[in-house]
């Protein structure tokens, strides 16, 4: 059967994996005498037919096929398994089948395998237990990787920060490892030593070298400034970045994650369709920007987004996250299965967490969405995922649980804006705690005079204790400087509640103008007109109302699908 073994790595070679692992089914049940060159043949061809059922994602077939061959290797006598080949990576990837070259069988890539399989399916105890089982002179790259990541899985940062720093002193461009050395609190100095361990490949010249190291430093600063939370000194750095690289489509996505998380949901949305433009096919944070649409109300953009997402990948996580934004106006039910389901397809998606959170929020199910925020904080604290538990803490009435979350967000973020409002929003709940409140609102505010977030709430402040006309000079003056919808709006709401319904008018036009998609001026705009007409705006539509509504939905629903 030499010839069916050459012309399965061919099929693997070429990722054939259908024809290959019905192949490996004729190999691995050929008869033949009971020796140690069969026994030999039979073991490589196991493998053989692990990697096709690998690469057809039948998982648990290809992890009883490596484990198979793992036994036959034991029967096997050492002097006799240097006759045997390599066998071939999970990745596809073989020695040509017209290759002579001879190798032992390789107990440690099988390991691996076994381990990747593992992996595949949850099984991240399992997955450890056969890494561990190579030997750490054995390991290559990528098998120090795997393993970095599921000590991480594991919560051993110690064990993990090893595996990732032995993978950046054999190659220092593996990104995945310089993130989570990052988020683990690696130093800029620490990163370059492990740079300068790094070998030269191809010997290139001293200048090459010295210009790589240059931005590859920087671009490590900008990592370690954003798993700090110092989103400011990381995105300053990521935009020097793309004066080196124009048109970089990762440090566009990575400017755009910033700025959604910081709250810059304009420029976010300008870099996310910025890097759509130069690849239309990109996937990654592309659940960020639908979330971003969906808060903008652009449904007409983030329709679009989805259709093009469901055509490129529909088992992606970030494409159900895009359709739970979707749903969610319409139906949040459906919305929370896309967002459980996201979950199935990649349990360490962070996104999906925070979504789940918050449509559990919408659904009145604060006690779940503590859950939920709480899986996004295990995997990476950030500022969505406390300002999450503040509100799902508040929703249970648990003040002191809410302020807890509120200042240790402080802490971590002590230069943050976003942060003090937080501990804000806490103390604003009662009316105790209302100056407080408005010193943490001010400290914001003089922070980054530009947080819109923190004159919304201010100002909300001052309506709660009556003083109306400082919540109007406060929002006009925030007016002169930044023409945003939602500070309209917030006139309009301001105007309508003293009875000045002409202004409140204006303001609900003016925002409309800005951002024709504005749901909240919408709903304002028509309540502001039955007030004016002497229409109770709180009294029930009529029937034929509701059902008109329901039929501009199902043509919303057809026109997705």
């Amino acid at each position: 059967m030499e010839a069916a073994r050459d012309s399965m790595a061919a099929l693997l070679d070429a990722g054939i994996f259908d024809s290959a692992q019905t192949l490996g089914c004729f190999l691995v049940s050929s008869g033949g005498a009971n020796n140690e060159a069969s026994i030999s043949m039979k073991a490589e061809s196991l493998v053989l037919h692990g990697d096709a059922l690998y690469g057809e994602k039948e998982f648990r077939r290809a992890l009883n096929a490596y484990k198979q061959a793992m036994q036959c290797s034991k029967s096997i006598p050492r002097q006799a398994t240097s006759t045997a080949r390599i066998s071939i990576s999970t990745t596809g990837r073989s020695p040509s089948p017209n290759s002579s070259n001879v190798m032992p069988f390789n107990e440690n890539e099988v390991k691996s395998k076994i381990a990747i399989c593992h992996s595949a399916l949850h099984e991240y105890r399992e997955a450890l237990q056969e890494m561990e089982g190579i030997p750490s002179k054995m390991r290559n790259l990528k098998m120090n990787l795997m393993l970095g990541k599921l000590y991480r899985i594991s919560r051993n940062n110690r064990a993990a920060a090893i595996c990732y720093k032995e993978c950046l002193r054999q190659c220092p461009y593996v990104f995945e490892a310089i993130a989570a050395l990052a988020e683990m609190g690696l130093s800029s100095k620490e990163f370059s030593l492990l740079f300068a361990q790094a070998p030269n490949r191809g010997g290139k010249p001293p200048g090459d070298f010295l210009d790589a190291q240059r931005w590859w430093n920087r671009y490590v600063e900008a990592q370690c400034c954003i798993a700090s939370h110092d989103y400011k000194g990381g995105l300053d750095i990521y935009l020097e970045l793309m004066q080196r690289f124009p048109n970089n489509v990762h440090i566009l996505l990575e400017i755009a994650k910033v700025e959604t998380i910081i709250g810059k949901n304009e420029e976010a949305i300008m870099n996310f369709e910025k890097a759509r433009l130069i690849d239309p096919n990109i996937m990654t944070y592309m659940d960020e920007y639908a979330i971003l649409l969906k808060l903008k109300s652009d449904y007409t953009k983030l329709n679009k987004l989805v259709h093009d997402m469901l055509h490129i990948d529909p088992a992606r996580p970030e494409t159900c996250i895009a359709l739970a934004a979707f749903w969610e106006r319409k139906d949040e039910r459906k919305a929370l299965t896309y967002a459980e389901k996201s979950l199935r397809v990649d349990d360490r998606h962070i996104t999906g967490y925070i979504m789940k959170g918050n449509l559990h929020l919408s659904l009145n199910r604060p006690d779940l969405a503590v859950t939920d925020f709480r899986g996004a904080q295990e995997l990476r604290a950030d500022l969505r995922s406390y300002q999450g538990l503040v509100r799902a803490y508040l929703a249970l009435s648990k003040c002191k649980d809410a302020l807890f979350t509120a200042r240790e967000a402080m802490k971590v973020m002590h230069q943050s804006a976003k942060a003090l409002k937080l501990v804000g929003d806490v103390h604003a709940i009662s009316s105790s705690g209302r100056e407080k409140a408005r010193k943490f609102y001010e400290s914001a505010i003089r922070l980054e005079p530009g947080f819109l977030g923190a004159a919304l709430a201010l100002a909300d402040l001052h309506v709660a204790e009556g003083r109306n006309k400082e919540a109007v000079l406060l929002l006009e003056r925030y007016l002169r400087q930044w023409a945003d919808d939602s500070l309209h709006i917030k006139l309009a709401q301001v105007f309508a509640a003293t009875s000045l319904l002409s202004d409140a008018l204006s303001h609900y036009q003016s925002a409309l103008r800005i951002n024709p998609h504005n749901e909240a001026a919408k709903k304002g705009l028509e309540r502001l007109e039955k007030q004016m007409k002497g229409v109770d705006p709180d009294a029930p539509e009529d029937e034929d109302e509701n059902e008109a509504d329901d039929v501009d939905g199902d043509q919303d629903d057809a026109e997705l699908l």
